[in-house]
């Protein structure tokens, strides 16, 4: 498979395979009991859908150690996970809802709507101070925040600059504000960066200001409710909180799973963020169910189950399309429109698959040749991220079922 610089595979066409149902049912019970084992899993949800139908889907382990309470079938579909880093691709999806109502441009300028942004400066390090370098060649637009071609608050001079004061941090028209004013690590384009919350939370802040409502408000009106995602939200309910599931780490000296019950308490999704943070990169939580009806939309290329259109198919397809060129980011995969796009055979899984991953352990990936939707979903303070290894045996376990 080739990739050329218009970024589309060339070669044969795919040839859809079918997953073996006995087989994937052995070799993920297997697996999980074995990652349960090892203390990598503390409760968790997983849903593997082919050309619409469920082939696989369990819950196991504990909803809670201290209190052992166990996950199961019957209480699995209400449990809420923190998605952190899988909320991006929504907020892809949120960004490209304005660009197909001619509201945002992908290569439009953001200073158009975010004057604030206009002096960037790429900064560097001197005297253990970050320190502005050279003014930014070109001004950030939503696919360069959308694919990490950015630099902001990214790498060792992001992390170094924070999250500003508490002031700050109260919304996202504060934060974006105060993201104006840090330096990029890079000049955008020339280099990538995975972002962990700002680029996203800009792209939130445009849906803001294009739409005139706030952002938690319009992901309910124009994704969760057309998908019935009834519990995917910033602001749980009272009753929501009370199904979050217990976060899960690993007790160093043994290995056993053990909970964090602190952090279950009400007033915060992700780390130290206020509910009032709609932190388009990482601030919602959901389900597994709701989850496995936003991928299924993504595999059947915005689609909805009634024929509705929520996206244009031709902008699901530039989400799932690999942005970075090559020179820049020489991997098995690359980043698309808030996605990893697999672009070469020799990863485990199809070239033009695409998917995230979550902080705490939660995954996902859409396999649009073989109409293949997985949800992972988990909550740890230990293995999380795409690299986890709960996340890469998911993947190879469902791949060595293909026949």
């Amino acid at each position: 498979m080739d990739f050329s610089d218009d970024r589309k595979p060339k070669g044969e066409p795919f040839t859809m395979k079918y997953l073996n149902q006995e087989k994937l049912n052995e070799l993920l019970e297997k697996r999980t009991a074995e990652d349960m084992a090892d203390g990598r899993i503390g409760g968790t949800g997983l849903c593997v859908m082919q050309d619409g139908k469920e082939i696989y889907k369990a819950y196991n382990g504990k909803w809670s150690y201290g209190e052992d309470i166990p996950l199961t079938a019957e209480n699995g579909d209400g449990t809420i996970f923190r998605l952190a880093s899988m909320t991006k691709p929504i907020t892809a999806i949120a960004t490209l809802i304005q660009v197909s109502r001619g509201k945002l441009g992908l290569d439009q300028p953001i200073t158009d709507l975010l004057p604030a942004f206009a002096d960037m400066w790429v900064g560097e390090l001197k005297e253990d101070k970050v320190v502005a370098k050279e003014p930014a060649k070109r001004v950030l637009t939503p696919r360069m925040l959308l694919s990490h071609q950015n630099g902001l608050h990214a790498g060792d001079l992001g992390n170094r600059q924070g999250l500003g004061t508490p002031e700050d941090m109260q919304d996202l028209a504060h934060i974006v504000d105060y993201f104006s004013t840090m330096k990029l690590d890079f000049q955008p384009t020339e280099a990538q960066m995975y972002s962990p919350t700002a680029a996203f939370d800009v792209c939130a802040r445009l849906v803001e200001i294009t739409s005139g409502m706030d952002y938690n408000t319009f992901v309910t009106k124009e994704i969760f409710e057309p998908l019935g995602m009834v519990n995917t939200t910033f602001i749980p309910t009272e009753e929501q909180w009370s199904r979050f599931i217990v976060m899960h780490s690993r007790r160093e000296e043994d290995g056993h799973g053990i909970s964090e019950d602190g952090a279950t308490q009400p007033g915060s999704i992700f780390e130290n963020f206020p509910l009032t943070w709609f932190s388009g990169g990482a601030g919602l939580c959901s389900t597994l169910p709701d989850y496995v009806k936003f991928a299924e939309m993504l595999v059947n290329f915005g689609r909805l189950p009634d024929g509705t259109q929520l996206v244009p198919e031709e902008l699901i397809r530039e989400m799932g399309t690999p942005w970075v060129p090559f020179e820049v980011m020489p991997a098995w995969e690359r980043w698309g429109l808030g996605v990893r796009v697999i672009t070469d055979e020799r990863h485990w899984l199809p070239v033009t698959t695409f998917g995230w991953s979550g902080a705490y352990g939660s995954h996902f990936w859409v396999d649009p040749v073989n109409k293949i939707t997985a949800v992972y979903m988990k909550n740890s303070r230990y293995d999380g991220g795409a690299g986890s290894q709960t996340s890469i045996h998911f993947e190879q376990d469902v791949y060595a079922c293909l026949e």
